[in-house]
């Protein structure tokens, strides 16, 4: 079986990226587009710096922020019926990925209207069509949704998130300006990035891993585990090596896959509200341990990524202790907290089935079972 590569058709890196956004709309000849935002984005005026510029370009758009922070069908829903009232014929989303995945499952469904049940697109969704033209502009350092072929909604009424994998999803143009990312708060600064780190971390060693995306990930744990520390002290020269790292990690994953700790992550998500990013913290560590054995030498190179020192003459079980203390001790600075006081051991039997049932679990380079989520669950507890 061949191994693929997905990657936006361009992109647009460091300070000002988003000045390029009137000249890609009119090179492109969109009429009328459909900015997708969060709240908080229009509140702090973030998501104003790109709506000036099509004011100054003379654009027309119709703004949308109904979004939640972890994205539900309802939200998916009103964004579809907005989209079609507008009269829009492209999309702009600014913001993480709960903004970014929200604008994807818009555009597909518009384009694929027989994939108007939002639940229809769980898994490899069998679309014809690519979903309306596309510019995401991340404003966090973390999810990097503007260059992935993936996007998780939560279903309310059934407790649970699902993620949805389709090719046709990708935004043709990312616009990743870390200008757009210096307004945000320490926690959320912190969580992203090592939402980051675990899809690099989890990308590299997840079961179809291969030299190319190897490439992406390894870069991406180094950039990070010297950038993020700085990110979070609003440093610009962090904000910028942060904004590249998850891009890079994105260009990864997206390709290969994740693992159980995102898994995790997800049902957390759905069931507590537990911020993506904090959920991927606290479980990849717990999750590296639990793969340890399943991962040859990689832990060598991730802790070598990750500025462990003397790797080379470390035994294997010593170069995979250094890797996972090291991935601790950043999440340590930067904040995170180790358990979680929300998870309860009644919720565990529903929370093992739905990890099981995620998209990432199959993944995991460890073949895992129902019983044995259980007990990664007890280890936040």
């Amino acid at each position: 079986m061949a191994d693929r590569i997905i990657l936006n058709n361009v992109s647009y890196h460091g300070e000002g990226a988003i000045k390029e956004i009137p000249g890609i709309a009119k090179s492109k000849g969109f009429k009328h587009i459909f900015v997708c935002t969060d709240p908080d984005l229009i509140k702090y005026e973030v998501a104003k710096k790109v709506t000036d510029l099509l004011d100054e370009a003379g654009l027309p758009y119709t703004i949308y922020s109904e979004i939640k922070p972890n994205p539900t069908i309802k939200n998916v829903q009103d964004g579809v019926a907005a989209f079609k009232a507008c009269g829009a014929d492209s999309i702009i989303t600014i913001g993480g990925g709960s903004s970014m995945d929200t604008a994807k499952a818009i555009g597909i469904i518009i384009t694929n209207p027989e994939f108007a049940d939002v639940r229809s697109l769980e898994g490899v969704a069998p679309t014809k069509n690519h979903a309306v033209p596309t510019i995401a502009v991340p404003t966090t350092a973390g999810t990097a949704a503007e260059v992935t072929i993936n996007y998780v909604i939560t279903d309310v009424e059934k407790e649970r998130k699902f993620v949805c994998v389709d090719e046709h999803d990708i935004p043709e143009v990312a616009i990743v300006d870390p200008t757009m990312m210096y307004t945000l708060p320490v926690g959320t600064t912190a969580a992203t990035g090592m939402d980051a780190l675990t899809h690099a971390i989890e990308g590299y060693t997840t079961k179809a891993a291969w030299e190319m995306t190897d490439m992406f990930h390894l870069e991406a744990i180094k950039l990070i585990s010297k950038n993020l520390r700085s990110a979070v002290k609003n440093e610009p020269e962090g904000r910028k090596g942060m904004a590249l790292a998850q891009y890079i990690a994105g260009m990864g994953f997206s390709n290969v896959g994740l693992g159980v700790a995102h898994s995790i992550a997800h049902t957390l998500g759905a069931h507590y509200d537990t911020p993506h990013g904090v959920a991927c913290a606290m479980m990849l560590p717990i999750v590296m341990e639990y793969n340890q054995e399943y991962t040859g030498d990689k832990f060598r190179e991730i802790a070598r990524a990750m500025g462990v020192e003397g790797v080379d003459s470390m035994s294997q079980d010593e170069y995979r202790k250094a890797a996972i203390d090291a991935v601790k001790q950043l999440s340590k600075d930067v904040g995170i907290p180790e358990k979680l006081d929300a998870l309860k051991e009644e919720d565990l039997d529903i929370l093992a089935k739905d990890a099981y049932a995620d998209a990432c679990r199959p993944g995991n380079p460890r073949d895992t079972s129902e019983e044995e989520l259980k007990e990664l669950y007890r280890k936040l507890m």
